[in-house]
Order: structure tokens, then C-alpha cells, then sequence
């Protein structure tokens, strides 16, 4: 079978996800984590609010706090008290009677409408005060309901999600001092060549610094995996060997850069088949084709392309929902938009493209893309300056300026 350039035997994106979520291991082990270190861990369990909040009939405003019926018989209404936030009034209110009460503070019994200060007027008669309004509100005006937000044993977060900082505030609204966590995915990682130099290192002619590895271990850290960072190894065979069999004991899944195309040079597949098994090689994605899926004895393995867009195309757009699914997060579709390319898009149809771009709203106020320039695998600098793919689909050819094209919003990972 032919599986050069954008032949047709090549996988399918849609079918290469298919197969590794189908083969993808969820990590088991539980913890129990105090909530202040629970940033970007996966939930564990549902997690259900043990009390209502608000916990009680509480004002919305500063104002008054009385009954309605009471206003609409007298026309005013006789000031007795205050309540405060912490602090409430310390009675059932009488009848003809309000309060004076603060945001936050709670309704005392025998009120049932709060008139915001600004509308009310004091009146002094024989040595009393008195409260009229400049307008009358509707019954249980101001007020908020006990559990009008969370009803006591309602879900709040839900098993598999990955906890934000709005989720930290919510639980430590509910009084939520831990949480059940899946552990962190374990990730090792290295690159492959003997033309790689690390970052520091004397400029030499003919060979290049790796910025696979510190670009794809910066996207392993921003998704909470625990990172095993195993630098570069020169194109030896019996090294190679050893350290992706030490990998493989160490982590829940192990990630090369390098090493997986047709070259003398590229044993990463081979070593595979023979540690383990190689599940797809090529798939039809640009840039990112000679992107290799298998399993060794104790982890699953992804072998990225050695180009540097193309590792990170592939990493994005395919390992990173793998670790996702291996981490226990249940994962929520890409935001795809549709948007009118500014300029020509050149394209050839047979696999799916990712180039780079930029969105915004144009003066029309319509959605328009542009492309950052140069899509060859090795530009980099695409990558940096973009806020989205420009999404060719793989029968598509080559776009025009003004037609539609389908983008997808960089998520957290590409901030």
C-alpha cells in the first residue's frame, strides 16, 4: 500500500482518535488533596454541596427589611433595629415594623420585601422613626432565598472534571476542605538525533537545538502531568533500546521527538515492534504524517514527528486528548467557528491541515482569519504568532480569499 505524500491509504485523524481512546488506560490510583492544591486536578468523584447557600434569606442590597403589607396599610413603617452581615437582627419583627439591614445580612423573621436606602425617606414623629418610600416594591423584592443558588445535596463538580480556580472558590464556599483527585499522569519524554544540541549550548554548524522536547514537555506541564524530562539521545540503536525500556517502567506513557519516519537513521518504530507494538504509523494529518501509536508492556508511547510544528501539531491535536482520557477528565469538543479567509490558503486535498492564523472581527463585525505565512513544518514562529488553526479539511483543495473556512480557537494548553 502506498503510504506516501497524501495518499489514500493514509489514517484518517477522526479514526486514529478512535482506536487510542478505545486502547487508552484510565489511571486508578486515588488521592485525597486539600483543596489549595487541587488547581488543574481531575475529580475523582461527584462532589455534592452539604448545605445550601445561601444558607439563608439574605438582603441583596443595602436598605429596609419589612413587611409589604404592613407598608401598603400605613404608608410608613416604624424603624426598631439594624441587621448587619454577621450580625442580625435579634427578633421576629412586629407588626408595622423594619429594619435597617446591610448587603449580605439576613431577613429577619416577620419581613418579606427590602427597599434599597437610596428610595426611602426617615420621618421623626413623637419621638420616633419612621420609614415612607418613594416607591413600592413587589413582595420579596431584594431578597435572596436560602438555596436560591446551591440547593443543599446538589452536584457541583462533576467526576472527571478538571478543577479551575472558580471551582477551588465554589467549594471553598461550601466549607469543602478536600477532594478526591485522580493521581497525575506519569509522561517521560526525550528527542532523538544526533544533530540535536540543547538549549545553551556553543553553536555548531550542520545541527540544530532541540525545541521539540522543551515546546512538548512545556505542554505536559501546563496540563499537570507528572514530567520525566530524559533530554536527548544520539541515533544509537542499543541506547535507544534501553531508555525507552527504562521509560516504559517509570511512566504511564512515553513521548519521542524524532525517529519515527523512513530514515536510516529512525529506529524509534523498530525498537517499538520489537519492545511492543505499533498500533497506526501515518495518519492523514498536515503537518504531522509520521506520527507513531503503540504499546509497550507498561505504557502507552507516541512517537511525534521531528519537525517542530509537526510535533506540536500532533501533540495538540492528538496526544494531549490521550493524556486527557488517561487522566480521567472527560473531554469537552474543540470550539470550531466558522470564518472568511482574508487571502489565498494553498492546499492539496488528501490530508487534514492545521495552518496557523489569526482571528478577529473585522469592521463589518464579521469573523474573518488570516494566515500567518509560511506553513512549512519547520516554521515555528506560526505557531507564536497565531491564536487559532485554519482547519482544510482532507478533501478540501486550495481557498480562496473570501470563501468560509473552519477555525479552532487555541485552548489553555496554546495561551
Amino acid at each position: 500500500m502506498d503510504l506516501t505524500c497524501d495518499a489514500p491509504g493514509l489514517m484518517s485523524l477522526e479514526e486514529a482518535k478512535k482506536r487510542i481512546s478505545d486502547l487508552i488506560p484510565i489511571v486508578q490510583e486515588l488521592t485525597l488533596l486539600p483543596l489549595q492544591d487541587c488547581l488543574d486536578r481531575i475529580s475523582a468523584a461527584d462532589v455534592y454541596s452539604p448545605i445550601d447557600v445561601p444558607g439563608y434569606n439574605n438582603s441583596a442590597m443595602d436598605g429596609y427589611a419589612f413587611k409589604l403589607q404592613d407598608l401598603k396599610e400605613n404608608g410608613c413603617v416604624k424603624l426598631v433595629g439594624k441587621s448587619f452581615a454577621g450580625n442580625p437582627f435579634s427578633r421576629i419583627l412586629g407588626k408595622g415594623e423594619c429594619i435597617k439591614i446591610m448587603t449580605g445580612a439576613a431577613i429577619p423573621e416577620g419581613a418579606d420585601t427590602v427597599v434599597m436606602q437610596e428610595n426611602a425617606e426617615l420621618i421623626n414623629k413623637e419621638q420616633q422613626d419612621f420609614v415612607s418610600f418613594s416607591r413600592h416594591p413587589k413582595i420579596g423584592s431584594a431578597i435572596r432565598l436560602a438555596g436560591e443558588d446551591i440547593k443543599k445535596g446538589s452536584r457541583v463538580v462533576s467526576k472527571g472534571k478538571r478543577i479551575c480556580a472558580a471551582d477551588i472558590g465554589l467549594l471553598a464556599s461550601l466549607g469543602c476542605a478536600q477532594v478526591s483527585v485522580y493521581r497525575q499522569v506519569r509522561v517521560a519524554m526525550f528527542s532523538t538525533g544526533d544533530e540535536l544540541m540543547r538549549a545553551g549550548d556553543n553553536y555548531e554548524a550542520h545541527r540544530i537545538y532541540d525545541s521539540n522536547r522543551p515546546a512538548v514537555v512545556a505542554l505536559l506541564h501546563k496540563m499537570n502531568c507528572d514530567v520525566i524530562d530524559l533530554g536527548i539521545v544520539p541515533d544509537d540503536k542499543d541506547q535507544l533500546r534501553k531508555l525507552l525500556s527504562r521509560a516504559d517502567l517509570d511512566a504511564d506513557c512515553v513521548i519521542t521527538s524524532g525517529g519515527v519516519s523512513v530514515g536510516e537513521a529512525d529506529f524509534i518504530k523498530e525498537i517499538l515492534a520489537e519492545l511492543g507494538q505499533i498500533d497506526f504509523w501515518k495518519i492523514a494529518i498536515k503537518p504531522g504524517k509520521p506520527l507513531a501509536f503503540g504499546r509497550l508492556p507498561n505504557s502507552i508511547f507516541f512517537g511525534l514527528p521531528g519537525n517542530p510544528v509537526s510535533a506540536f501539531v500532533t501533540f495538540h491535536q492528538i496526544a494531549a486528548d490521550a493524556l486527557r482520557l488517561m487522566s480521567g477528565e472527560i473531554i469537552s469538543p474543540a470550539l470550531i467557528l466558522p470564518a472568511i479567509a482574508t487571502s489565498s490558503l494553498k492546499k492539496r486535498a488528501g490530508r487534514t491541515d492545521y495552518q496557523r492564523g489569526i482571528c478577529f472581527i473585522d469592521a463589518t463585525g464579521q469573523l474573518v482569519v488570516e494566515s500567518t505565512g509560511a506553513q512549512g513544518s519547520g516554521v515555528f514562529s506560526s505557531f507564536s504568532e497565531s491564536n487559532c488553526y485554519i482547519i482544510l479539511e482532507r478533501e478540501r483543495d486550495s481557498v480562496a480569499a473570501g470563501e468560509t473556512v473552519n477555525i479552532q480557537l487555541f485552548d489553555r494548553l496554546l495561551d
